[in-house]
Order: structure tokens, then C-alpha cells, then sequence
């Protein structure tokens, strides 16, 4: 039996968005920062939720999504 080397998702599909899975997890993060008991824990989990975010904004950039020169931060 051969097996096919072809991905079952097509092309278009793989580039609709990858940021999508770390905005999901900057989305969690920030579920975990507003139930998190203690400061430490709540402040982690805002960076983490920030580095999620900003890797999803790269991603973007890196799709051609967003201009080089502008930031979703608005800064």
C-alpha cells in the first residue's frame, strides 16, 4: 500500500489564519489571569496572555496581513 505524502488540508485553508491558535491562547490566558487567586499568579498569566498576543500579531506580519509599519497596539 502507498502511502500519499499530500495533506488532506488544502492550501488555503492551512493560511486562513495562524495566528488564530495563539489568540485562542492569549484568549485563555486572560480567562485564567481574571479567576487566578493571588497577584503573582494573575500578573503571570497577563504576560502570558501578552506574548500570546504579540506572537499572534507577528504571525500576521509574517502572513502579510499587516503592514510592517503599523501596529495592532496602536502605538
Amino acid at each position: 500500500m502507498r502511502m500519499s505524502t499530500r495533506s488532506n488540508v488544502s492550501p488555503k485553508e492551512n493560511t486562513i489564519k495562524q495566528s488564530q491558535q495563539p489568540l485562542e491562547n492569549a484568549e485563555n490566558c486572560a480567562r485564567l489571569a481574571e479567576s487566578a487567586t493571588d497577584e503573582p499568579s494573575y500578573n503571570r498569566y497577563k504576560r502570558m496572555e501578552a506574548a500570546w498576543r504579540a506572537l499572534a500579531e507577528e504571525q500576521d506580519w509574517l502572513d502579510g496581513k499587516v503592514h510592517p509599519l503599523r501596529s495592532n497596539s496602536g502605538a
